[in-house]
């Protein structure tokens, strides 16, 4: 008997497991599909201008926070621990794509040492932390460690009966 629990016990793990890799890249290809759709390239300097286009908050804050909630949504409970690696992942493509090459680099722009690209990758994670909350807390329909319908009983047949 406790080889079947056993071999059960992995199955839930590795259906996590599964859940979390599907989760993981549909945040990550949402989020490298609206960065190509807005034309957001944060690996890539321009001037002093290029800190106040309106890329820098589309790629800073809308698509990881985008990317978070997917993930969130997709996971469910345990989705804003899952919720960073789409920023991760498709910014430090993005970096080392453009530094191998395969990326081309326009003439007026120059690329981000890697320093600067970890505080950029920060502020996405950030970002997209909060769309992790956002989209657990939709699933959850409530924000704290037990669900609503363990919080929130409905009354008894007996006293709904008395009013």
């Amino acid at each position: 008997m406790s080889g079947l629990v056993r071999t059960m016990a992995i199955g839930n793990k590795l259906e996590a497991v599964k859940w979390a890799l599907i989760a993981i890249t549909a945040g990550a290809a949402a989020m490298y599909a609206l960065n190509f759709i807005f034309g957001v390239r944060m690996e890539l300097f321009g001037d002093l201008t290029s800190y106040f286009h309106p890329s820098l908050f589309i790629g800073l804050v809308f698509t990881p926070f985008v990317a978070g909630v997917i993930v969130s949504l997709i996971y469910g409970l345990g989705g804003k621990v899952l919720c960073y690696f789409p920023a991760l992942i498709v910014y430090l493509h993005q970096y080392f794509s453009t530094v191998a090459g395969t990326s081309a680099i326009p003439d007026d722009m120059r690329l981000l040492p890697i320093g600067y690209m970890g505080f950029i990758i920060i502020v996405a994670i950030e970002s997209a932390a909060v769309g992790g909350i956002l989209g657990e807390v939709w699933v959850k329909k409530t924000y704290g460690r037990l669900p609503r319908h363990l919080v929130y009983k409905d009354e008894p047949d007996s006293l709904k009966s008395d009013k």
